[in-house]
């Protein structure tokens, strides 16, 4: 198994219920690609360092997830994400030490 996180920056235009039931989004699909999802951490709403899209704020999340060796579910997440209107920024990174 191989341990992941992915952060994501969401609009700011979403209200609060919309930004959980897109971070569950992330969830389901790493679930439907036989990830598990370890850890879920909302950290709200934050103002960016500096401006991104003409935007100064966004709603930050981090899943923790592990993966067997099979990465497709890796490639899916970050395909979806990149289609996503929704999120503004993302970043998976592997977290294992192998």
């Amino acid at each position: 198994m191989r341990s992941y996180e992915v952060m994501t920056i969401h609009r700011p235009e979403l209200q609060e219920v919309e930004f959980r039931a897109k971070v569950d989004e992330i969830g389901a699909l790493l679930g439907a690609r036989g990830a598990e999802v370890t850890d879920t951490d909302l950290w709200g709403k934050r103002r960016f360092a500096y401006e991104i899209d003409h935007l100064t704020e966004g709603f930050y999340s981090v899943v923790s997830f592990d993966v067997s060796e099979d990465l497709t579910a890796v490639d899916d997440l970050d395909r979806a994400l990149n289609l996503s209107d929704a999120v503004i920024r993302h970043k998976i990174v592997r977290t294992d030490d192998n």
